[in-house]
């Protein structure tokens, strides 16, 4: 059966596995207000690698909220971030493949493919046309540029895709190509180019997401130059049309944008250029439930807060260990965390206050947020008693994971307000 996604998309992380029915709550409030958003549960095999969790457990628990919640629409299971060595993990769960190439971005490719790839690309040198923007010189050696720097990573997406397929079968899925933990941001003319390499390596991909100018760090506020970051999203919506009626691509396929939990700065500018063009979209988020976990317990004060000051307390004694596998996405000013010792003086409302993404309010604290946005092995340690205090006090964990999921992000990023 084919998968097909809606018009827009919304990526949420559930660590573990605990928040999928205020999630989707989110999504059902968006339908009332007349904006259809396809949920897509994400978890890489990384975060499953860190807690011990598996697959399933997110597919159960996904499948349980849609059943009770009575949810009739198209719904997915993310397999983030994969690549051959680890794709098999979600083989029996998963039905979107988030396939990364960044790591072979820049590897030399024989070339004899290089030459293929430049003779089928050549008649587009000269000025090209793209709906909405300004036109792009494409010489001669943007083409060979392209191939040199994308062209081996293209062949090892086609390697990933044809690998599920074997698995899955044709459509059975849904593709997106990741390219947004490189150093650079891809240009609007090799994003074109690179859109071609796929289409002639047949990958039907569903969605695409490239690399943007500024800082996309896990949980907390956009930094950069917010109108670059609207040039460039603007570019790549146009980019993403032109390719799809050059390349006969998925006439579906939509922009992805990665890290994408909590960029209140560049909502309004992402909506304004959605409405305009018309185009679809895919948020990925950066999985703050987890966070909205540590709020709510930190809010029923007791047990819960004290488990949150545990987490905090751990997170801070292990930091290098925690911090290490996320360095490329956070950015963590240590001077400015509070030590376990203050913290542990700290009331439901105090804690709260400092790790909840209000940055008009004086205690927020970013290095905070950040540091118990990696802290989630702490709380995997625990266990059962960790659990167990989710469910105890599901009703203020809830509220706060619907809340911030269609009021913050929702509203402003799908409708306008």
């Amino acid at each position: 059966m084919k998968k097909i996604l809606s018009k827009y998309s919304f990526g949420v992380g559930d660590r573990f596995a605990h928040q999928a029915k205020p999630q989707l709550k989110a999504m059902i409030k968006a339908k009332e207000a007349g904006c259809a958003i396809t949920p897509v549960w994400n978890k890489s095999y990384r975060e499953h690698e860190i807690i011990g969790s598996k697959s399933f457990t997110t597919r159960s628990a996904v499948d349980k909220a849609v059943a009770d919640l009575n949810w009739d629409e198209p719904y997915f299971l993310d397999a983030d971030h994969i690549n051959l060595k680890n794709v098999d993990f979600f083989i029996d769960t998963c039905d979107f493949y988030t396939i990364d190439v960044a790591d072979y971005i820049g590897r030399s490719i024989d070339g004899k493919k290089q030459k293929i790839f430049y003779e089928k690309n050549k008649k587009f040198i000269g000025q090209l046309e793209f709906p909405g923007i300004d036109s792009i010189e494409v010489t001669a050696d943007l083409i060979q540029a392209v191939a040199q720097k994308y062209l081996y990573a293209i062949y090892e997406a086609k390697k990933i895709y044809d690998y599920i397929r074997s698995k899955l079968g044709e459509g059975g899925f849904v593709v997106e190509i990741s390219m947004d933990e490189t150093d650079k941001p891809q240009t609007p003319d090799e994003l074109f180019f690179i859109l071609a390499g796929i289409s002639e390596l047949n990958i039907p991909i569903n969605t695409i997401a490239p690399k943007f100018s500024g800082s996309f760090n896990k949980g907390v506020e956009y930094i950069g130059d917010v109108s670059l970051f609207k040039k460039e999203f603007e570019q790549d919506i146009a980019v993403i049309e032109l390719a799809k009626k050059e390349f006969g691509l998925n006439p579906d396929l939509k922009l992805s944008v990665h890290s994408g939990s909590d960029k209140f700065s560049i909502y309004p500018l992402m909506n304004e250029v959605i409405i305009k063009s018309g185009a679809g979209l895919h948020l990925k988020t950066a999985g703050t439930s987890w966070l909205e976990e540590l709020i709510g317990l930190a809010e029923s004060e007791g047990d819960g807060l004290e488990i949150a000051k545990h987490v905090y307390s751990e997170s801070y004694k292990y930091y290098d260990q925690l911090c290490s596998p996320y360095l490329s996405v956070i950015d963590i000013d240590k001077e400015k965390l509070p030590t376990p010792d203050e913290v542990n003086k700290w009331g439901g409302e105090t804690f709260s206050q400092t790790l909840r993404h209000d940055q008009d309010h004086p205690l927020y604290n970013l290095n905070f947020r950040q540091l118990l946005h990696v802290g989630y092995k702490i709380a995997s340690k625990l266990e059962n008693k960790y659990l167990e205090a989710l469910v105890a006090n599901e009703a203020v964990i809830s509220k706060n994971v619907t809340e911030n999921i269609f009021h913050r992000h929702i509203e402003p990023l799908f409708l306008g307000r």
